[in-house]
């Protein structure tokens, strides 16, 4: 697979770079749907679990896929276009998804929807990491917070705007709302001018490390956090409606509460690392993440999944950017679009576990919803301890 490098890097593109980083909101936007859509499909009230798996295995194909599309579109046909067809192809399929919103719709039609999300996703992603390359060398966590907000942002809009419209109007409603933004978009990077890239022949020795125990080690974290993430985002609303007896809007705006959540706790994240030990801060996330998942696993009242929820949310928050960061500081040399196919595996493991949910939840019930998340914290856990003790191995070996 080529990786992308700018052919003119001297000039801090900084006006187009941050263009390029707004379709981190739209990539959230999307990927966020089928948590918010559920209730709209009449899962709260009949399982078909089956059918929800089917629905993350469809978006996450879709992402995969776009990835592959995107390293051979991106050289012949610019970011620009790339960007402009993937907020295109959102916005076609928030408008299908909109004719698919009764429960009594087409199973198989919501599918292709979903996988048309995942393929607008898939090229949004991969033409920003090759396009945020100027302002990454320039701050590198800066960028890759100001990123995770973003996308943040856009899964809590999806979740917010299909709760008001959820009996205000209809779903479908809030869909073709929902439409407008990649539109908009669409036009957006249509008239923005990016500077051209081309293959790389030969990767440089940075794909090498790829097989190295720390790179290994960072893929498989990123990828059990963003499943446990997801897992969460993806079956909050069903779980709670179906636990508590709550109704789907109010299911919905919790959903919106725990990407609010996240949101604020990566803001005040990115304030407080400066100041505090990471590895004692991933630590002490993981944990509190735990004791979260148990708080909201055996709540019976809305209070008790408010404070389990924003637990949640909150200790969630600073894992993805330290470990992101700590990425860059070990391996210094990485592009961004580098760091795409470690985020491509990270969103992977967000959709791939929200999909075995529902495999399981349809021989266990829903109630096994928040096992996952909390194994996978456990696993998490385990992966920082491994990493901390592979870093002090190498610089002992160094040492000698």
């Amino acid at each position: 697979m080529p990786y992308l490098l700018p052919r003119h890097t001297g000039a801090l593109n900084a006006g187009t770079a941050r263009r390029a980083l707004l379709g981190f909101f739209l990539s959230g936007l999307l990927v966020g749907l089928p948590g918010a859509l559920l209730p709209a499909w009449g899962h709260h009230l009949q399982s078909g679990f089956l059918w929800v798996a089917f629905y993350f295995f469809s978006l996450n194909f879709g992402v995969l896929l776009a990835n592959l599309i995107a390293q051979l579109a991106l050289p012949r046909f610019g970011t620009g276009a790339v960007l402009s067809l993937a907020a295109l192809i959102g916005a076609i399929s928030l408008v299908a998804l909109a004719f698919t919103s009764t429960p009594m719709s087409g199973q198989t039609l919501r599918a292709f929807g979903l996988f048309g999300a995942g393929i607008a996703a898939g090229l949004a992603n991969t033409a920003i990491f090759e396009a945020i390359t100027s302002i990454y060398r320039h701050d590198a966590a800066s960028t890759t917070n100001i990123a995770g907000l973003l996308f943040t942002l856009g899964s809590m809009t999806t979740a917010l705007v299909l709760a008001q419209t959820f009996y205000a109007y209809s779903v479908a409603v809030g869909l073709l709302l929902l439409a407008t933004i990649p539109l908009l978009m669409t036009v957006l990077y249509a008239r923005t001018e990016f500077q051209p890239v081309e293959p790389i022949p030969h990767p440089p020795q940075a794909i090498q490390d790829f097989r190295k125990p720390a790179a290994i080690l960072f893929a498989l974290l990123l990828f059990f956090q963003f499943g446990n993430e997801w897992s969460i985002a993806g079956w909050l609303p069903i779980f709670l409606i179906q636990r508590l007896g709550i109704s789907p809007e109010t299911a919905l705006k919790m959903l919106a509460f725990y990407w609010f959540a996240l949101l604020v706790g990566r803001t005040v994240a990115q304030a407080i690392l400066p100041r505090f030990n990471h590895a004692r801060l991933l630590f002490a996330s993981v944990l509190a993440s735990m004791f979260g998942c148990l708080i909201l696993g055996t709540t019976n009242n809305l209070q008790g999944a408010f404070v389990g929820i924003l637990l949640i949310g909150a200790s969630f928050a600073p894992i993805y950017p330290i470990v992101v960061e700590k990425l860059g500081d070990r391996f210094p040399y990485y592009h961004p679009a580098f760091l795409n196919g470690i985020f491509a595996v990270a969103m992977s493991g967000g959709m791939l576990a929200p999909a075995g949910l529902g495999l399981m939840a349809h021989y266990f019930q829903i109630q096994v919803m928040i096992v996952v998340p909390f194994v996978g914290s456990l696993m998490v856990f385990l992966l920082i301890f491994l990493i901390w003790l592979e870093s002090k191995l190498q610089k002992l070996a160094a040492r000698e």
